[in-house]
């Protein structure tokens, strides 16, 4: 049975040695890239155990933004492991499938709605 690879893109707390370890059970292996039209602005995490596990009270959120960027990492997972991630992030982030700078896309965690 083939398992297909799913990309996931990560400007913030997922790129954690720490968070994917506890998420995923591994380090995640990724590569450098941009999410085209968004800028990032941040939250604050009411879910104590998301807290507990990033050590943050303060994430990073992708908000819509014309003509800007946010740099980040790519990273190949599995299916299983993308609903592990839904899992961890909370409610004001919605996964959508994020253009990037070098053309393939990816799964990113963001905000839709412009208001903030």
């Amino acid at each position: 049975m083939t398992h297909k690879t799913i990309l996931l893109f990560s400007y913030g707390t997922l790129q954690s040695s720490i968070v994917q370890i506890k998420t995923f059970g591994r380090e995640l292996i990724g590569y450098s890239d941009q999410l085209l039209d968004y800028k990032l602005a941040m939250i604050e995490i009411q879910d104590a155990s998301v807290v507990k596990l990033s050590g943050e009270t303060h994430h990073p959120i992708a908000i819509p933004s014309q003509s800007n960027t946010i740099s980040g990492r790519v990273f190949e997972i599995s299916a299983e492991e993308l609903t592990q991630s839904d899992k961890y992030e909370v409610d004001e982030y919605q996964r959508v499938l994020g253009e990037m700078a070098s053309g393939i896309p990816a799964w990113a965690y963001v905000r839709i709605s412009h208001n903030f």
